[in-house]
């Protein structure tokens, strides 16, 4: 039976910044052996709160208590004293280091002499990689991984140092299905030692899978608070939102039957294999896969990314090369690429740099950029986009997810492109952006212009798409309907699952 009395206690935090009450009286328990959940729209208050659970800020007032007594945490090391551990969205690894390095930075085993057991080391890590069931060995650069296993090596830091309360920023935003089941039953597990996790998601589905009760913030204050809500996605959307959001996948049928780009046996050194199909006018066509299985291979050879060694690609039924990347973007193709932040956007840029940044040519005679033109077409992209008009005067830096992936499209909108490559183009935005990209995509399809979805909430795939490629090992297994499909199709054929009911399962 879980204790009444709560491991951690979170009271009245409060943290102001100029202009804005990021935090307003925030309350918080936190019970050991459970998952608690902390959601809200993004610049709802959720990372504030974290940085100051973690030590990276102190609040402008409130009390923290530990067991009842009243604590101070002062700076991350003293989180960490507390037996906080803190996995943050931004990854904190060092690249040039190996894995095992990484997991202990900070905390090296040493021997009785003062120097570091490098054995211990390797074998410690080994040992917390076997237990979350991770394949990669403790001696590996880290740099060399993919995105979804760095994830994995953040989350084993906090494995490691044993800790009592760990929190967890939107810990699957780079994991695929298998590693995504992998680590909630590690965070089972935990639980049923006595744990207290703090899990942040935007991911809502995930979020009704694995917590036990929840806090809403909105504007910076709690509005509804742990044992207030249900634990499903209806309730929780209202809350967060504050009115009721009845369809979350607003869906238009506008696919037709001209074809306006093919692809024939493509092939790069990055992985791609004997890639072939076909995308519609006014088609949303979805990239289905496990993390690793070549999607974003795929969408790099059809951007010119990645060099062709095999393979054509026709536009409007005429063969085309694309030696680079502008190349694609004089044909009319646009890629949203899935890290905006390292290859997506210009974070010392206000959007109008941004929305302008692949089509100057429209903007300059004789070198010379017109800025009053620039300034009013971001104008007239961020009016609608819905786009917050900070994005006008202040840096990108400053503006929340959702925000920021509206200014990369808007930036392809500019550029008059036809064909957009949208990859993971609602990772880490709240469940408003979302709605609003959503809406962006039937709108572009109804003008006529056609999608190449890459996504890995399954959901979000089968509910947005036309049809549904599955690619599997770098190549495109097979291609169906998104109606034929159901949620355990998808995960099988892209995890290239038997069907429990072979009879069942799509050709």
């Amino acid at each position: 039976m879980t204790p009444a009395t709560p491991l951690w206690e979170f009271v009245d935090i409060t943290k102001a910044y100029p202009g804005v009450l990021a935090n307003d009286k925030v309350c918080i328990r936190l019970m050991p052996g459970s998952i608690h959940g902390l959601l809200g729209e993004n610049g709802c208050g959720k990372s504030t709160m974290i940085k100051t659970l973690s030590g990276v800020q102190q609040p402008d007032s409130g009390q923290i208590l530990y067991n009842g007594k009243s604590v101070t945490i002062s700076d991350p090391q003293a989180a960490r004293d507390l037996g906080i551990a803190t996995v943050f969205q931004e990854f904190s690894i060092v690249p040039t280091l190996s894995v095992g390095e990484n997991i202990f930075l900070g905390n090296m085993p040493r021997s009785r002499f003062g120097v570091i057991d490098w054995a211990r080391v390797y074998d410690e890590a080994a040992r917390v990689l076997a237990e979350m069931d991770v394949n990669v060995s403790p001696e590996t650069i880290t740099g060399t991984l993919s995105v979804g296993e760095q994830q994995l090596v953040e989350i084993a830091k906090a494995i490691a140092m044993d800790a009592r309360m760990i929190i967890l920023d939107e810990p699957t935003a780079a994991l695929g299905e298998d590693e995504i089941e992998r680590l909630h039953q590690l965070l089972r597990n935990m639980r049923e030692r006595g744990t207290a996790i703090l899990y942040v998601s935007h991911r809502l589905d995930e979020v009704e899978r694995i917590v036990d009760e929840v806090t809403i913030l909105r504007n910076g204050c709690v509005v509804r608070a742990s044992g207030e809500t249900k634990i499903n996605v209806s309730e929780i959307v209202s809350a967060m939102v504050g009115e009721d959001i009845g369809e979350h996948y607003p869906k238009e049928q506008n696919a037709t039957d001209g074809i306006v780009l093919e692809a024939s046996g493509l092939a790069t050194k990055s992985g791609v294999k004997d890639v072939s199909f076909s995308l519609c006018r006014g088609e949303v066509l979805g990239l289905g896969g496990v993390l690793g299985s070549g999607r974003t291979e795929i969408a790099r050879a059809l951007f010119g990314t990645d060099e062709l060694i095999a393979g054509q690609v026709t536009l409007n039924g005429k063969p085309v090369h694309f030696r680079r990347e502008i190349d694609a973007i004089r044909a009319g193709l646009a890629l949203v690429p899935e890290n905006r932040k390292f290859d997506g956007l210009f974070f010392n840029f206000r959007a109008s740099g941004n929305v302008t940044a692949a089509s100057l040519g429209e903007l300059s005679r004789f070198g010379i950029l017109n800025l009053k033109v620039e300034d009013q077409a971001t104008h007239d992209l961020i009016r609608d986009l819905e786009i917050s008009t900070q994005a006008e005067e202040k840096t990108v830096n400053f503006l929340s997810g959702g925000n920021q992936q509206k200014i990369v499209i808007a930036r392809w909108l500019f550029s008059a492109s036809d064909i957009l490559i949208l990859d993971e183009p609602t990772q880490g935005i709240d469940i408003g952006a979302k709605i609003a990209v959503y809406k962006l995509i039937n709108r572009l399809t109804r003008a006529g212009k056609s999608i190449i979805l890459i996504s890995s909430d399954h959901d979000e795939l089968l509910a947005m798409s036309d049809r549904i490629a599955v690619v599997q090992h770098g190549t495109i297994a097979r291609t169906v309907d998104a109606s034929e499909l159901t949620h355990d199709d998808l995960v099988r054929a892209s995890a290239d699952i038997p069907h429990s009911k072979p009879e069942e399962a799509f050709a």
